[in-house]
C-alpha cells in the first residue's frame, strides 16, 4: 500500500493490485509434408526443448493433429509461434504453430 498526503494531516491509502499476465499456449499443427526431423530441429531451436521432448511433441501432433508445445505470456508465445512458422516457410514447408489463450 502507498500513503498519499492530500492536505496537512489527511492521509489516503491506495492499494495497488498487480495482475498476473494472461498466458497463451503455443500449438504445433500437424501437416503431411514437413519432415519430422525438421520439426524436431525447430522445436529444439526455438523452444529450447531436449531431443526427447521434441520427438514426443512432434509425434503427439502427428497422431492427434495438434500438440501444445509450451505456455508463455501472450507476446512471447506469439513471437515464438511466428519464428517457428517462419522457419518452416523459409524452407518451403507448411509448418504451422498457432497460439491461443490458456483457460
Amino acid at each position: 500500500m502507498t500513503d498519499v498526503v492530500t492536505t496537512p494531516g489527511t492521509k489516503i491509502q491506495l492499494e495497488v493490485k498487480v495482475e498476473r499476465p494472461k498466458l497463451h499456449k503455443v500449438i504445433l499443427v500437424n501437416d503431411d509434408f514437413t519432415p519430422r526431423e525438421f520439426v524436431v530441429r525447430v522445436l529444439k531451436g526455438e523452444f529450447r526443448v531436449t531431443e526427447e521432448q521434441a520427438q514426443r511433441v512432434m509425434m503427439t501432433a502427428h497422431q492427434r493433429g495438434v500438440c501444445v508445445v509450451s505456455v508463455y505470456t501472450k507476446d512471447v508465445a506469439e513471437a515464438k509461434a511466428t519464428n517457428a512458422t517462419d522457419a518452416g516457410r523459409a524452407k518451403g514447408y507448411p509448418l504451422l504453430f498457432t497460439t491461443e489463450p490458456e483457460e
